[in-house]
């Protein structure tokens, strides 16, 4: 039987590594959300899928094997939208849970503006240990 993990503090942990600004605390909170053998997996959003499967591409997901890589992930995404200070991310309030799975929508938000810039939705998959098998992440709300 799996332990009781709140699936809004879930979410709220799982968003908060994404705007982690220190490199050992982002990697330490890597290692506490995922399985070693975790997966982090990205459906681009509907232009990127539409250009590559104009190249030829019949599967366009993006794929972070293990720690390391889902840690170059994380930091590219840290990189690209929230060390600059433009932009930050924040889970919604809408996490529930089913069995193994936790579902979850983000928000990015402006913060010279206060808008939402955009979002997306996030499906959990957790081991029996509770932490995150399989990361499926859908940018484009």
């Amino acid at each position: 039987m799996m332990i009781h993990i709140d699936a809004q503090a879930l979410a709220d942990r799982y968003i908060s590594l994404w705007t982690e600004p220190d490199a050992r605390l982002r990697r330490s909170q890597i290692e506490a959300l995922w399985a070693a053998k975790g997966r982090h997996v990205l459906q681009p959003p509907q232009q990127f899928r539409e250009i590559a499967a104009e190249l030829g591409f019949d599967h366009t997901t993006l794929e972070a094997h293990g720690y390391d890589a889902i840690e170059t992930r994380v930091l590219r995404s840290y990189d690209s939208f929230v060390a600059g200070g433009a932009y930050t991310f924040r889970a919604r309030r809408d996490a529930v849970r089913l069995h193994d799975t936790v579902h979850f929508t983000w928000e990015m938000t402006d913060l010279a503006q206060g808008t939402v810039a955009g979002g997306g939705r996030e499906v959990l998959v957790l081991a029996e240990d509770g932490l995150i098998s399989v990361d499926y992440m859908f940018p484009g709300l």
